[in-house]
């Protein structure tokens, strides 16, 4: 389990952010897991999110549907309908983030999509740490769950679950199988599928490698922005988000 830091009730703790996390293993403003040769510091307090913002406006994390005209939400860990059979996230949320940079990518994949009369569906995107553990300790397969020892793109805000619609019905195009689907059919290089449904995942694959994400291979529906390891791993609530300053 994650270690819970402390409510920031030191001086150190109004330090900008870069001595505050120098100084993380003394202060309790951000957790350091056990040992940060083998472990992420993850930052789990929004004061220190947003100072590190201040310093560095690209990691901003900025609600997507409202930033991407027509974004379909299906955002699977509010409710029972994932791997887990339990909702993750409280059952009111309706909304979901992505670092700026990620999101405007992503963008650009939806303005290209809507030029051919289709669009994306969101199952998920910024994941707290906290859930990611929880994930772990059900599924222990780096090939399907990421390893809280390293944290995940989805903890940096930086991952995106999702999937292609059609405009006209808001159906789903053929992928082969469902989200959450740990078996081979849903790897990128899965080839044993009809013809129509290997060309929705290229379509897919091709679009968000286009601008600048990279696929997970194992997960068809799984996408991350190159080169985000700069994005530290967060570990704050969703709701603590929701009508924040994000401009």
């Amino acid at each position: 389990m994650t270690d819970r830091a402390n409510k920031i009730s030191n001086p150190f703790c109004i330090l900008p952010f870069a001595f505050v996390i120098f100084l993380t293993m003394h202060t309790g403003c951000v957790t350091a897991q056990d040992s940060l040769h083998s472990k992420p510091i993850v930052v789990n307090n929004r004061k220190i999110y947003l100072d590190e913002v201040l310093h560095d406006s690209t990691k901003k994390m900025v609600e997507l549907r409202s930033e991407i005209p027509g974004l379909i939400y299906d955002l699977r860990y509010a409710g029972k309908n994932n791997f887990m059979h339990r909702a993750m996230y409280p059952t009111n949320t309706h909304y979901t983030f992505l670092r700026l940079p990620a999101m405007e990518a992503l963008r650009r994949v939806q303005e290209e999509l809507h030029g051919q009369g289709m669009g994306l569906k969101i199952f998920d995107a910024y994941r707290p740490y906290s859930v990611t553990v929880k994930f772990w300790e059900l599924v222990h397969d780096e090939r399907y769950v990421a390893n809280p020892a390293k944290g995940s793109g989805h903890n940096r805000g930086i991952a995106v679950d999702l999937t292609i619609v059609h405009l006209d019905t808001g159906k789903e195009l053929d992928m082969g199988t469902g989200f959450d689907n740990f078996t081979d059919t849903a790897h990128q290089d899965f080839t044993g599928l009809p013809a129509p449904v290997l060309e929705n995942r290229r379509l897919l694959k091709t679009l968000m490698v286009k601008y600048g994400f990279k696929p997970l291979e194992t997960e068809w529906w799984h996408f991350f922005l190159a080169e985000g390891e700069r994005f530290g791993v967060l570990d704050i609530p969703l709701k603590q988000f929701d009508n924040l300053a994000i401009r």
